[in-house]
């Protein structure tokens, strides 16, 4: 557990770095922010929908059969 939350713990901060990135880069024009932040609007809207699948699936499925097998 301890692994997975030092695991998640770097996927923010590179998440946070690369936002920082990308919003620094459109303050000072160098890229069309309206574009980039449309575009990770509907990537994170999309990557949500996928996760939210997925704990559904693990949740509903994978804990039964575990708790099933103690």
């Amino acid at each position: 557990m301890e692994t997975m939350k030092k695991i998640v713990s770097y996927i923010l901060i590179t998440c946070v770095l690369l936002f920082t990135i990308v919003a620094i880069l459109g303050i000072w024009d160098i890229i069309d922010l309206k574009n980039v932040m449309m575009n990770t609007v509907f990537s994170l809207i999309v990557i949500f929908a996928a996760s939210a699948v997925i704990l559904f699936i693990y949740t509903v499925f994978m804990r039964d059969s575990d708790q099933n097998h103690s």
